[in-house]
Parts: structure tokens; C-alpha cells; sequence
């Protein structure tokens, strides 16, 4: 079975998305969790789900900035992890940043995911405060393809 990540298109794919992200990445740390904050729909913003053989196994939101592309509240389901799919979801979201036109990837990390993130090739941009929850992690997109755009791949996601 192959991977595949995009927006989510419908009603019960926005559903999956805010659930995932709700019970992996807010309830465990006692926040509450809101599907209709704004910046979830702003334009430079790609909330996206990884499906796998037609169930969803894990969520991101890529932000887009000017070169850069911030990886936000990446989660695979609680029941889905330590299978490689957060491997490819990040690779996928990578891929995505590579067509946005960016050469960066920034991302606040859960202190306990660094090494994974390490192993996916991202490194330690500051060190981490003492108790704090997150680092700063980035990856330094080594290919960075010219003539395509955002709005050309948001456009493929979409489908």
C-alpha cells in the first residue's frame, strides 16, 4: 500500500484531521483543542493528512514562509506509531516544501521526538532551554526545484 498526503477534501476528512490532532497532540498536555482557529485557513497554511490504503494515519500543517516551510503539529495516531509512518509523512511534507519552492524546514520539537527527527535528517537549530517542552529543529533542503510554485501544488493537493 502506498502513501499519499493531502488537504483534506471533505467534511469527514476534516474530521479525521482535527480528531487525530486532538487526541494525540492536545489532550495528552491538558489543552484544549479549537477545529476553527483562524490560522488554520489562511492561505500559506496546509493542513494535510497522510492516508495509507484509504485510513488516515497521521497529520501536519506546512506553513509556507518566504523560502522556508514550518512543519506544525505533526502526529501519527496513537495506534499507528512506531510503524515508519512518520517517516513518511515528514518526507511527504519534505516533498511538499521541496515544490513550494523552499530550501529550509523549521520546526518546534518535542523534546522526546528529537532523535527522530534527527535520524530524519533535521539538526538542533538552538539548544534547548532547560524545561522547556520543544527545540527548534531544521533541515536544509539540499535540491531546491525551480518553476514550481505554491499555488500550482496547492492546487495538486487539492485533488
Amino acid at each position: 500500500m502506498d502513501y499519499e498526503l493531502r488537504r483534506p477534501a471533505t467534511e469527514s476528512e476534516w474530521s479525521v484531521y482535527h480528531e487525530i490532532r486532538r487526541r494525540v497532540l492536545f489532550e495528552p498536555r491538558g489543552h484544549a483543542y479549537d477545529p476553527q482557529r483562524p490560522d488554520e485557513f489562511l492561505p500559506s497554511n496546509h493542513p494535510m493528512v497522510l492516508w495509507r490504503g484509504g485510513e488516515a494515519v497521521g497529520v501536519i500543517r506546512v506553513d509556507i514562509e518566504t523560502g522556508a516551510a514550518i512543519f506544525r503539529r505533526v502526529a501519527v495516531r496513537e495506534d499507528a506509531q512506531r510503524q515508519g509512518h512518520g517517516r513518511q509523512l515528514l518526507a511527504r511534507a519534505e516533498q511538499f516544501a521541496r515544490r513550494a519552492g523552499c530550501s529550509r524546514i523549521d520546526s518546534h520539537v518535542d523534546i522526546n521526538a528529537v532523535g527522530f527527527y534527527e535520524r530524519c535528517g533535521f539538526a538542533s537549530a538552538a539548544d534547548a532551554t532547560p524545561g522547556a517542552e520543544a527545540v527548534l529543529m531544521t533541515k536544509h533542503l539540499s535540491e531546491r526545484r525551480t518553476g514550481d510554485h505554491v499555488a500550482s501544488f496547492r492546487d495538486d493537493v487539492s485533488k
